[in-house]
Order: structure tokens, then sequence, then C-alpha cells
């Protein structure tokens, strides 16, 4: 049988080697890696506070999205546990528990939180203490990165 000009045999070595090297039918989803930095403080302006509301959206409205946070600069002040806002307030340690949850991945630059003297201090669950080697590796296999 013939499919475009091609013998059935040559299609299906053709489409052997394209999914070889990666490539996906249209119809299959593939899982999408997406990297959002923080680089500001919890609370005074709302970077942190939108970034992971995005975090949070794209979990729910988004089953083939893998979401990894990185903490950078004053950010990493947003991992620290026993945080106390007021009543109807948004509460960054909270957020950070729904995303990390929801299988979301949450890092912190080391060489920022020993800058500020919070290195040896307690993380929230699921905050890990990381380091730039990481932190470049994430960007490299993401495929989207997001900055707030």
């Amino acid at each position: 049988m013939l499919l475009f000009g091609l013998n059935k045999n040559i299609f299906r070595f053709h489409m052997g080697c394209l999914l070889a090297k990666g490539w996906q039918p249209f119809n299959k989803k593939i899982m999408q890696k997406i990297l959002i930095i923080i680089n500001d403080a919890p609370y005074g302006t709302e970077k942190a506070y939108n970034a992971l509301r995005m975090a949070m959206t794209l979990q729910k409205e988004h089953e083939k999205v893998d979401v990894n946070i990185f903490l950078l600069a004053d950010a990493v002040f947003c991992g620290l546990p026993d945080q106390k806002t007021p009543d109807g307030f948004y509460n960054i340690e909270r957020m950070l528990k729904s995303v990390i949850q929801k299988g979301g991945e949450v890092k912190s630059c080391g060489g920022c939180c020993k800058a500020r003297g919070i290195d040896e201090l307690p993380f929230v669950k699921g905050v890990q203490l990381s380091n730039m080697v990481e932190f470049a590796k994430w960007t490299v296999e993401c495929d989207k990165v997001l900055t707030f």
C-alpha cells in the first residue's frame, strides 16, 4: 500500500526515526517543565504572591505541567516557616506548601541564604537549600522560565 507516495514499510521506518529523535505525535500530550524564579521578599511587593499564584494555577489547570520554583536574593525569606499574616491576607508559606504538596519542587539559593544569615535556620518542609549548579541545571532542563 502507498501512503503519501511512500511504501508502508518506508513510512514506518521514517516514523521510527522521528520517534527515536524525540518527536511526539500531535495528539499525545507531553509533560512541560516550567521554572519560576522569585527574586523579591515574601511581603512588600506582590511578586512572590503572583509567582505562587501562577504556580498554583498551572498545577490546577494543566495536568501535564511540572513546576519548579527557585528562590533567589530576598526571596529566600519565602522559605522560612511560621509566617504570621493578618486574617484575610495571603500567606507565602501556605502557598509554597500547596505547590510542594501538588508535586512542585522548591529550592532556595544557598549563597543568598548564607549572605542573609539564614542558611542554618529550618526551612518550610520541602524547601531545599541549593546552589547555582542546580539552578543552572533546572534552567537548561526546563521548557519555559518565568521571572518575578
